[in-house]
């Protein structure tokens, strides 16, 4: 049953990752494409967590971890770049 789930769930995450990246090229504006990419990062968390998941291992959840740190500081590095035109003041 569970093998079953996490198909349904890995061609749901692929579908969604699919569509963020249909986004993240045709957006009409660099702010649309900026959420794009945010929701990329959480679509391939959960990608590697679904893979933690089938392999039964843990190591795949620390590096969801720290792709989720990384993800957060480059959203809010790219924002404060979108809107004060530099990173560090």
């Amino acid at each position: 049953m569970l093998d079953i789930a996490l198909y349904i769930t890995l061609a749901l995450v692929v579908a969604a990752l699919l569509m963020n990246l249909y986004r993240l090229t045709i957006g009409p504006d660099l702010p649309d494409r900026v959420l794009a990419l945010d929701t990329m990062y959480v679509n391939s968390i959960a990608l590697i967590v679904l893979l933690g998941l089938w392999l039964n291992s843990k190591t795949y959840f620390e590096s969801a971890l720290l792709i989720a740190m990384l993800g957060f500081i480059s959203t809010v590095a790219v924002c404060k770049y979108i809107l004060r035109g530099d990173i560090i003041e």
